[in-house]
């Protein structure tokens, strides 16, 4: 009950500035929410916020933020937090939306990481090559991939300096243990810039929606002395299981069940030992490249012999 008071507190002042709050009326939303409708306390209090902005008329990132701290790349690991970085622009890419202005990777020391700038936003070009301090930026999550998105608080600050990228790659060998819940043929969010997988047709930020069609794999990998929780994209999906989008549609239309899929391709990887590279963002590893190193019978042995160093 304290938590959700102070929830409700922290939303109060946020919307302060654009709407006449009640912190009352915010706790009974996030109370319904938390008590009646078992709805996780951080999507409830995301789906509240969005309530208000809509309300308000304004957009996530023009919503007072609180403290920036400057932070390395590599220790970003919640949605939605303010913060400072220091970092150089590493590539820009064409945005694929008229309301982006700017997109690419930012990197400092410990690795690097996505950015995108608002065309509402009204900031000054940023200039691959160039080492920035980024101040009040907004973190976002997508499947364990973080990114930062430039708004209209935002400040720029050159740096006359060199900021050297660090490698945030990293390769592990090992036998895929468990295929995790949300894999298989899943719905995304269609809006713009979000992506997020749906919850019972419902993204926690833009609510009822009508999805889209995507692939992924959860999955822990175990080389006998840790185990690793790892995500393969549709790409990478389709190439550790060799079933395609339109395959995975198909099969769940046959079946009226989209769990099928899931079924499927849990019986074709589990068991078997994988190498496995790509970036680590919080606790995974988001798999750019992979290969199979061996069958089930050949793995028992291995991870035996590893927990007994």
């Amino acid at each position: 009950m304290a938590d959700l008071r102070q929830h409700a507190e922290e939303i109060r002042d946020r919307f302060d500035d654009h709407l006449d709050v009640d912190v009352e009326e915010v706790q009974e939303k996030l109370e319904t929410l938390v008590e009646q409708y078992a709805v996780p306390v951080e999507e409830a209090r995301r789906s509240v916020e969005s309530s208000y902005r809509e309300e308000a008329g304004i957009e996530r990132e023009d919503v007072a933020g609180g403290s920036s701290d400057l932070v390395e790349i590599t220790t970003i690991d919640a949605p939605e937090e303010w913060v400072t970085v220091e970092a150089v622009v590493v590539e820009l890419w064409e945005p694929r939306s008229d309301s982006i202005a700017q997109v690419g990777l930012l990197g400092d020391p410990t690795g690097t990481v996505k950015f995108t700038k608002w065309a509402t936003s009204d900031l000054e070009e940023l200039e691959e090559g160039q080492a920035y301090r980024l101040g009040n930026v907004v973190t976002d999550e997508y499947e364990g991939n973080f990114s930062v998105k430039l708004n209209r608080t935002t400040t720029i600050e050159e740096l006359d300096e060199e900021i050297e990228v660090g490698d945030d790659n990293e390769e592990i060998d090992g036998a895929l243990i468990d295929v995790q819940s949300g894999s298989g043929l899943i719905k995304r969010c269609p809006e713009e810039e979000c992506t997020r997988v749906l919850q019972n047709g419902r993204c926690s930020e833009h609510g009822d929606v009508e999805g889209e069609f995507d692939l992924r794999i959860k999955a822990v990998l175990d080389d006998g002395l840790e185990a690793r929780e790892v995500i393969f994209d549709k790409d990478a999906t389709e190439a550790l299981t060799g079933i395609e989008l339109e395959e995975a549609k198909d099969m769940a239309m046959d079946a009226l069940d989209t769990e099928v899929v899931a079924e499927e391709m849990t019986t074709d990887v589990l068991g078997r030992y994988y190498r496995v590279s790509g970036p680590t963002f919080g606790r995974y590893l988001l798999v750019d490249e992979m290969e199979q190193l061996g069958e089930p019978e050949e793995i028992e042995d291995t991870l035996i012999t590893a927990r007994s160093i």
